[in-house]
């Protein structure tokens, strides 16, 4: 299990079940938080999120929570590093579920901070990440904190019907 890593405003400590709240699964089931993810096509319960919380406790994955130290927002959100070692590659994945945090620069600090703790590790050289060519937000996050482009599935996914691109970002060690 990862450590804590601490960030001016952020802590990201491992997700533990001490996380896994009602209010957390009201953010994995809100249409709004989940717009952009492949989360938005079904519903989580208790036993959903412990049932990934134990595959990634049991992988050599990084599942952080985001966790703000100004006490009246705690817990805000989630960030996710899915681990190729044989390829030396870690895919990223961020939620700031925490309305009242958005917007206020957490999700960038939170992925700075990750970025930069997983480009030192041992066997990374490589971090990647995917989002829709529409989500604004997370693709500022990516290339603000040094990501490029790095491949484009067009038309990729539905949203609302219409086809969307799937943009994918790098960044190298």
């Amino acid at each position: 299990m990862t450590a804590p890593i601490e960030s001016r405003r952020l802590r990201l400590e491992p997700f533990s079940e001490t996380h896994l709240t009602a209010r957390y699964l009201g953010w994995l089931n809100d249409t709004e938080t989940m717009r952009y993810s492949e989360q938005r096509h079904r519903r989580h319960d208790r036993a959903s999120a412990l049932d990934y919380l134990g595959s990634m406790q049991a992988s050599q994955d990084h599942f952080w929570a985001i966790v703000c130290h100004d006490s009246a927002l705690g817990h805000i959100g989630n960030l996710s590093a899915y681990v190729d070692r044989a390829n030396g590659v870690a895919d990223m994945a961020v939620m700031i579920g925490e309305a009242r945090a958005r917007g206020a620069g957490y999700g960038r600090e939170a992925w700075q901070t990750a970025s930069d703790w997983l480009l030192v590790q041992p066997g990374i050289r490589k971090l990647t990440a995917g989002t829709m060519a529409c989500n604004a937000p997370m693709l500022a996050t990516m290339w603000a904190c040094g990501m490029v482009e790095d491949g484009r599935r067009r038309g990729q996914f539905l949203l609302e019907d219409e086809p969307v691109d799937l943009i994918y970002g790098a960044r190298f060690a």
